[in-house]
């Protein structure tokens, strides 16, 4: 941010206001403050119209993406000189006391990021004992102090076999057979949440090629670092079923372990043998890559987000090193990189849409539209030219995709993924700036265009009245005890979520006022099963649980914009009571609201310090 207001040499001309009794603000004092900000915030506009902003903390993001490029030889040629010292800066700056690395940049050490972390410095050029403060060998040392890296989770043991300092019969199986299984059974990729079902696609891939890099001497150093006992004493069986318990958020159920040792005896021998590794793994193979080319193809080779986009990448390259789809995923790499004062990261993935649309949000709410025509102009334009204007390619049913024709992505439209609370937000956006008149903001957006986005709303709302994320709710939600990580939950289906409902409210009901005639009885029932939805999931506290910001804090603001939208008020609806309620016994005594990220795994509120 700092870097990009000196760009611009922009300059806050308005002095600050000076408020000596809080109880004497005049009007000038309060709108002048309000056009400061206003200033500020659209000095941070880039000239596309968009918003920068980084979206990134994980610190499981980065590391894949240097293996990737160190298996394949790229390392050198994407990532220069100073590209790898603000790689390592970055890793230096997250390191915990105890040596470790967190899952993300506030977390306590996990043997996941702690182990991938340490490997990517050593790739990158830091000797076992090198980093300041002795980096590497206090993350050494933390490894080996907790069990070694046999006890990393299974993303992490994938992403060890690939390098070659883990043994693939150390992994549960991953059968890319799953692409070809008949779609009426209920355990069917069409029925995974996206995430989940792009994250295995690729390794799926991988493990069923048993693909492993290049063995260096690099390789043979970290097979002797970071392990308790001599590599090849290992005992990779009971290898599978361990994770250290930092990183056992959600422990696999003994069903689930019944299943991968049924397949990892009986079924993987099978498979590897003639003729069923002709029949059907090869064909499996196969499947499984068509898959991926075609999301590679639909998303310009950004991929749905940065864990798929190393993966993805490195399968195109095991199918054919030398192959165009290689190179196009090489030539989006820079699409994922952010620089800040404590380095270079890699983002989930832009954030661009949705930054914009709630900065449009507060411009056009603070009345002084008429000072800053440009800035409006600029940003409608990006609104509008990042609509996605066509469903995936092809017959995208079969491919396991929903429709997409009338949504915006949380980047941008390459990106090519409906994501229905930032479809609402872009859209409700777009509606606000298309109340003010053209010579301002300029022409409106072609109403069709506005129907389609209704449309996206309205097809990702379930039967509950909730609606999902990026697609219909397919799977049943007993499916989440297979799911296969240690350290996330609910990730094998898609859910519905609080803050994706209401804004789907507010943009439809403003959507409504301004074009009453249109698919008018399908959208009042629609808001009304979604304020039921919302009621419903409020909490006995009278927050609501937040699954994409920390937590109960932003969830509620979203809980009660929503029903505040839908004509809730304080004195006619209770779930408006006790969300008020909730927000002034947890409100500082600053006067602010602040929330540990804590929140969310624990599910209890833990107000921040």
């Amino acid at each position: 941010m700092i870097q990009f207001l000196k760009e611009k040499k922009f300059e806050q001309v308005i002095p600050p206001a000076k408020v000596e009794d809080a109880n004497n603000i005049t009007s000038e004092i309060a709108t002048n403050a309000l056009r400061k900000g206003v200033n500020f915030l659209s000095a941070l506009q880039a000239s596309d119209g968009h918003w920068p902003a980084e979206n990134a903390g994980p610190l499981f993001f980065l590391p894949p993406l240097v293996f990737c490029l160190y298996v394949t030889g790229h390392l050198h040629e994407i990532f220069t000189q100073d590209h790898r010292r603000e790689v390592l800066r970055y890793i230096y700056c997250h390191q915990n006391e105890d040596g470790g690395w967190g899952l993300h940049i506030e977390g306590n050490s996990t043997m996941f990021c702690t182990t991938l972390n340490y490997i990517c410095m050593r790739i990158l050029g830091e000797g076992p004992n090198g980093g300041p403060g002795n980096a590497c060998k206090r993350a050494r040392d933390w490894i080996l102090d907790h069990g070694g890296a046999t006890y990393i989770p299974s993303w992490g043991k994938t992403w060890l076999s690939i390098l070659g300092v883990f043994d693939w019969s150390g992994s549960n199986p991953m059968p890319p057979e799953f692409w070809i299984l008949p779609s009426f059974l209920p355990i069917h990729p069409a029925k995974m949440w996206c995430y989940c079902r792009l994250v295995y696609m690729p390794m799926s891939y991988l493990y069923g090629k048993r693909f492993v890099g290049p063995i260096s001497p690099l390789i043979l150093q970290l097979r002797e670092e970071i392990y308790l006992q001599p590599y090849a004493k290992i005992n990779w069986n009971r290898a599978r079923h361990l994770c250290a318990k930092e990183d056992a958020y959600c422990p696999h159920p003994q069903i689930q372990d019944v299943i991968w040792n049924c397949l990892y005896i009986f079924t993987e021998p099978f498979l590897a043998c003639w003729p069923f590794n002709k029949l059907l793994r090869e064909k499996a193979l196969g499947v499984a890559m068509k898959h991926i080319h075609y999301e590679d193809e639909n998303s310009r080779y950004i991929t749905i987000g940065c864990v798929e986009k190393a993966l993805c990448m490195l399968a195109c390259w095991v199918e054919d090193p030398n192959g165009i789809h290689f190179k196009k995923h090489l030539l989006r790499i820079s699409d994922y990189l952010w620089i800040a004062e404590d380095g270079m990261k890699m983002q989930s993935f832009g954030s661009q849409l949705w930054d914009s649309g709630f900065a449009l949000q507060a411009l056009v709410a603070s009345n002084l539209v008429n000072e800053i025509p440009d800035v409006l102009r600029r940003g409608y334009d990006f609104l509008k030219n990042s609509q996605v204007r066509e469903n995936p390619s092809g017959d995208f049913t079969n491919m396991y995709r929903h429709i997409s024709k009338g949504s915006w992505t949380f980047s941008d439209r390459d990106h090519g993924w409906q994501a229905s609370d930032c479809t609402a937000e872009s859209f409700k956006c777009c509606l606000l700036l298309s109340m003010i008149p053209p010579d301002i903001v300029g022409p409106k957006m072609d109403p069709e265009q506005l129907y389609e986005a209704v449309t996206i709303l309205l097809s990702l709302q379930s039967k509950n009245g909730g609606v999902t994320a990026w697609e219909p709710a397919r799977g049943q939600e007993w499916l989440e005890l297979l799911n296969p990580t240690e350290v996330f939950a609910d990730i094998v289906v898609e859910h519905e979520y609080n803050e994706c409902t209401s804004s789907a409210i507010q943009a439809l009901i403003l959507f409504k006022q301004l074009y009453p005639n249109h698919r008018t009885e399908e959208i009042n029932t629609s808001i009304k099963k979604a304020v039921q939805y919302i009621e419903s999931i409020q909490m006995l506290d009278g927050s609501w649980y937040g699954s994409w910001g920390v937590c109960f804090t932003y969830s509620t603001w979203f809980g009660l914009g929503g029903l505040a939208a839908a004509g809730k008020t304080y004195n006619n609806c209770l779930a408006m009571r006790k969300g008020v309620h909730f927000l002034l016994t947890t409100q500082k005594d600053n006067g602010g609201w602040g929330e540990s990220y804590l929140s969310c795994p624990k599910k209890v509120i833990i107000i921040a310090m």
